[in-house]
Parts: C-alpha cells; sequence; structure tokens
C-alpha cells in the first residue's frame, strides 16, 4: 500500500516535471537570453502587442520610439520579441 502511493506521487511528480515545470524553464530561459542580446535600434514588439525601435537601453528600463518623436519607458520584461531580417528568430518561443 505504502509503495503505490510513493509510486503514484512519483509518477505525479514525474508528471508535472516533463510537462509543466521544463517547457516552463526552457521558455524563461529564451526570454533572458532574447532581453540580454537587445540592441539600440532592434525593431521590437512587447508582450501587449505594441511595435517600436529601441532608441536607448537603461539596467532594467528600454527607451521605445512607437512613433516619429514618440519615445516611451518600458520595462525590459515588457519586450516580448525582436523582429526584422536581423532577428535570427530570437523570439521566446524559438
Amino acid at each position: 500500500m505504502v509503495v503505490a502511493v510513493v509510486v503514484w506521487f512519483a509518477l505525479v511528480a514525474a508528471f508535472f516535471y516533463l510537462l509543466v515545470w521544463r517547457p516552463q524553464l526552457r521558455r524563461m530561459g529564451a526570454v533572458r537570453a532574447l532581453q540580454a542580446q537587445l540592441r539600440e535600434g532592434d525593431e521590437i514588439m512587447t508582450t501587449s502587442g505594441m511595435y517600436g525601435r529601441i532608441v536607448a537601453l537603461h539596467d532594467e528600463m528600454v527607451e521605445v520610439e512607437v512613433a516619429p518623436g514618440t519615445v516611451v519607458r518600458l520595462a525590459r520584461g515588457a519586450i516580448g520579441q525582436r523582429l526584422g531580417a536581423d532577428a535570427d528568430d530570437a523570439g521566446p518561443d524559438a
């Protein structure tokens, strides 16, 4: 009886790790890599769907030009993907 319960918990833990935890860690790693590779001039899309071009980078913030003469400040974590020809599939789901 006790062995069956232990085996059941081990199977549930393995299922959770393989189907939930491991893919989430992979996505988080891809997002961190993307945010570390950002450069001024990169065309980006935020996680909310706003498009723009990076004009300045700071430690935890980026300044993005969303229209000519309109610059907004965003947290680095708000950058969802890099766009354009120089973006080597650098999106978080790549």
